[in-house]
C-alpha cells in the first residue's frame, strides 16, 4: 500500500473490494482516520480498539439508538447499563452457557444434517447460499422456539433489519424497506409472545416471557427487541465463519490435512478464522467526554468506529498477522471463545458478544458435520471468490465440489 495515499475512504469501491489491503496503511499512517461524509473516526490499532471497547463509560454505545433501535423496536443489550444490563444479559445467557448447550447440541446437528442431505448425492453445494445462511437462521429459530416452516420469510425480514444496522450509507428506499421488514417481523412475533406468556415452554422466548427485571416482568416491547437482537447476533458467526474457514483451509492444504486427521484442531481453525476474517468488522461508539487516541484529540459526542479486522491484523498484537495459521502461539485458543479472547472478533469489555460460547459449540458441530459427509473438498472449476460488506463481511458464495461419504 502506498503510504502517500491521500484520498483514502472506507466508502470507496476499492476498500469495499478488499479492506485488508488498507489496514497496514491505516495503522501506520492514519490510525484515527476521519471520514468526512460520515463525520466519524475509524480506529485501526489493536491497543486503541481494545481500549475503546473496554472503557464503555467513555466510549458509549449511544450510536445504537439511531443505528439499531429503530429496527430492533426497542433498546438492545449493548445499549443497557448497570443492573438492567446485568439482569437481562444473565437471562439471555441462560440459553447459551452450561447445561442448555447440551440441549441445543442435537438441534444444531439435526439442522446441519437436514440441510446438507439434498446436496450429498449431487456432490456440489454453495456453502454460503445453499447452506450457511439458512442453517444460521434455522438454528436461531430453534433456540427461540419458532416454527422453521417460516424460515424463508424470517430470513428475508432478518436480512432487511440487518441491512439497516450494517449499512454506512443506506439509501432512503433501502431504509424504508428495512423498517418495513422490522414491522413485519414484529407483527409476526407479537402473537407468539402472547401465546408463550400463557403457555411457556423451554425455548428462549418463553424464558424471556417468564423472567423479571427488578421484580417486574419484561414488556412485549422489551422481549421483541431482545428477540431481534438475538436473531441478528446468533446468525453472524455461523452465516459467514464456516465458509471462511473452509476456504482458507483449502488454500492451506497441510492445515486442512491436519484438521481432517485430528478433529481436535477444529477449535483452533475456527478461532484463527475469527481472528483472520472476523464477521463483524466495525463496532461503533460515541464519546461521553473529550479523549485522546493515538495523539488525536476527540471531542465529546464524537462517533468512532472500531476496525476489528484491522486490529486483528496488527503486528503489535499478533506475529505474522497476515498469515492464516491455526498453530500460531498467540491465538490462545482456550480463551478464544470468550470475552477474554486475544482477538477482538467478539468485541471486548462489558459489551462483548453474549453468544461467544454458543458460537464455538455451533461452529464446532456444523464444521464436524460437513467434514463427516464430505471428502476431497475442492472449489468448483472457474469459481471466483469474492467477499462483501463493510460493517459485517463474508463470502458472497463458496461453490465447492466433494465426494460424499
Amino acid at each position: 500500500m502506498n503510504h502517500s495515499l491521500k484520498s483514502f475512504s472506507v466508502l470507496s469501491e476499492s476498500y469495499h473490494e478488499d479492506p485488508y489491503q488498507y489496514f497496514s496503511y491505516l495503522r501506520e499512517t492514519d490510525p484515527v482516520h476521519y471520514e468526512e461524509s460520515l463525520d466519524s473516526y475509524f480506529i485501526s490499532r489493536y491497543q486503541d480498539v481494545r481500549h475503546v471497547l473496554q472503557h464503555s463509560d467513555i466510549f458509549t454505545t449511544k450510536p445504537l439508538s439511531e443505528r439499531a433501535e429503530p429496527v430492533m423496536r426497542g433498546p438492545v443489550l449493548a445499549q443497557m447499563h448497570g443492573k438492567e444490563h446485568t439482569a437481562k444479559r444473565r437471562i439471555v445467557l441462560r440459553r447459551f452457557v452450561g447445561n442448555p448447550l447440551e440441549h441445543l447440541t442435537p438441534l444444531i446437528k439435526d439442522n446441519a444434517e437436514r440441510l446438507l442431505a439434498p446436496y450429498l448425492e449431487k456432490g456440489r453445494i454453495d456453502l454460503v447460499n445453499d447452506f450457511g445462511k439458512t442453517f444460521a437462521v434455522c438454528v436461531t429459530m430453534d433456540i427461540l422456539g419458532l416454527d422453521k416452516k417460516d424460515h424463508e420469510k424470517i430470513r428475508y425480514w432478518h436480512s432487511g433489519v440487518a441491512d439497516f444496522i450494517t449499512s454506512l450509507n443506506q439509501s432512503p428506499e433501502d431504509q424504508a424497506h428495512s423498517l418495513k421488514c422490522s414491522e413485519q417481523l414484529a407483527n409476526y412475533l407479537s402473537p407468539i409472545i402472547a401465546e408463550r406468556r400463557g403457555n411457556p415452554g423451554h425455548d428462549l422466548i418463553s424464558i424471556l416471557c417468564t423472567s423479571e427485571y427488578e421484580g417486574v416482568a419484561m414488556s412485549d416491547r422489551d422481549i421483541r427487541a431482545l428477540i431481534l437482537n438475538i436473531l441478528l447476533a446468533a446468525t453472524e458467526p455461523a452465516d459467514k465463519t464456516l465458509a471462511l474457514m473452509i476456504y482458507h483451509l483449502l488454500h492451506h492444504p497441510q492445515q486442512m490435512k491436519d484438521v481432517l486427521e485430528d478433529r481436535s484442531l477444529l477449535p483452533r481453525a475456527i478461532a484463527e478464522t475469527l481472528r483472520y476474517k472476523p464477521p463483524v468488522q466495525l463496532i461503533p461508539r460515541q464519546l461521553s467526554q473529550d479523549a485522546v487516541i493515538s495523539n488525536v484529540e476527540l471531542k465529546e459526542g464524537t462517533i468512532v468506529f472500531c476496525m476489528i479486522g484491522a486490529a486483528n491484523r496488527d503486528p503489535e498484537a499478533f506475529e505474522h498477522p497476515n498469515e492464516f495459521n491455526i498453530y500460531r502461539d498467540d491465538l490462545d485458543v482456550k480463551s478464544a471463545f470468550s470475552g477474554a479472547a486475544r482477538h477482538l472478533a467478539f468485541g471486548s469489555g462489558l459489551h462483548n458478544c453474549v453468544g461467544a460460547g454458543f458460537a464455538k459449540t455451533e461452529l464446532d458441530i456444523v464444521a464436524n458435520t460437513v467434514l463427516d459427509h464430505m471428502q476431497n473438498i475442492r472449489l468448483e472449476k472457474d469459481f471466483v471468490y469474492r467477499e462483501t460488506g463493510l460493517y459485517t463481511r463474508g463470502p458472497v458464495s463458496l461453490r465447492i465440489l466433494f465426494d460424499a461419504v
